[in-house]
């Protein structure tokens, strides 16, 4: 990619935080245990453990989304069971069948603005035990959901709590994806909180890759060993990190003096801004987001346009004349770079 070439294509171009890189120096040369049993991970996880507000809970490091979601669903799901998923959810739609790789199915149900509803949860699991031939199906055994959602909408709390108690009550888990949590925790229309989510849900992660760091991911499982021997399958699965270090002083770092709170909050400004010139020049945002994804739909020959002088990236065919094109902001926009999409848009 050209160096003058505008690139708002995904919110990792980016390297990590400065203050990442700077802690990664200092600490290079200090030996260290391996596989994430050393003094940094340790007091990351308890930072982690602070900021939830849960300070029984499990914390490992992964290295990207995608594994952590099939280990994660992999671990959770009994060998005939399937994760129940929103239709556009990422599991389904962009992670190459890992899931299914894995040996279980996604199970999908129908998506507003990226989000499913408690209500047609619950109806999908009333309606698999009801079924009189579900011994011959696949049993929907967690659900699975990311905030932001993969179009950039977000849960609201009173919609992650309803779907909690859907779970609960047909004691299933509850997981949620949080890839790109800190552009989530960033925004003011957000009302969902870490602590929050350590209450509603029974495991979820805490995005780094997108969000500062070079990568890794922080799962949290709120109640103590309540997947016995994760340790064991993350070595089996090939994603146990041998320096496992790297990850834990990234996430240390991200987790002193409220770094990961407000690391988005840039990205959420910049993407504002570039909402308000898309309706002030009459472009149709489908849906409009509140977070750092911004889904614009236009002609073939208009994103042929905008995407021979801007790296922006393309989303889906809408017709035979129309696609939807992704405008991705990061942690680490530049303002002037913000500026020149603005007057090429």
């Amino acid at each position: 990619m050209s160096e003058n070439r505008l690139a708002f294509t995904s919110d990792y171009m980016e390297g990590a935080h400065p203050l990442i890189l700077q802690r990664l120096a200092e600490t290079n040369l200090v030996k260290s245990a391996g596989y994430g049993l050393d003094t940094f991970s340790e007091s990351a996880r308890d930072l982690i453990r602070t900021a939830c507000k849960a300070a029984e809970a499990d914390v490992f490091f992964l290295s990207g989304g995608t594994q952590t979601n099939a280990v994660m669903i992999g671990a959770m799901l009994r060998p005939y069971q399937g994760v129940v998923a929103a239709e556009t959810g990422h599991i389904n739609g962009h992670e190459a069948g890992a899931i299914e790789a894995g040996g279980h199915k996604v199970l999908t149900v129908r998506q507003y603005a990226g989000k499913m509803s408690a209500g047609e949860l619950a109806a999908f699991l009333k309606a698999f035990q009801q079924d009189e031939n579900h011994d011959h199906m696949v049993m929907p055994g967690m659900v699975y959901l990311s905030q932001p959602t993969e179009y950039g909408t977000l849960y609201s709390h009173e919609e992650l709590a309803q779907i909690s108690h859907v779970c609960r009550s047909c004691g299933i888990p509850l997981y949620v994806d949080g890839a790109r949590l800190a552009y989530a925790l960033a925004c003011p229309e957000n009302d969902v909180s870490l602590p929050d989510l350590a209450e509603l849900c029974d495991a979820f992660y805490i995005g780094g890759t997108k969000c500062g760091t070079l990568f890794g991911e922080a799962v949290v499982i709120p109640r103590h060993d309540a997947i016995p021997h994760l340790f064991t399958i993350i070595k089996q699965q090939g994603a146990l990190l041998a320096k496992g270090r790297v990850a834990g002083i990234q996430f240390e770092t991200l987790f002193t003096d409220d770094l990961y709170l407000n690391i988005g909050k840039p990205a959420i400004e910049a993407a504002d801004r570039i909402r308000a010139a898309l309706k002030e020049k009459g472009y149709h945002l489908m849906p409009e987001t509140p977070t750092n994804q911004i889904f614009i739909e236009v002609t073939r020959e208009r994103a042929a346009g905008l995407m021979e002088q801007a790296g922006l990236g393309f989303w889906e065919n809408v017709d035979e004349g129309h696609v939807v094109l992704r405008i991705a902001t990061s942690w680490a926009v530049q303002d002037e770079d913000v500026d020149r999409l603005i007057a090429l848009l």
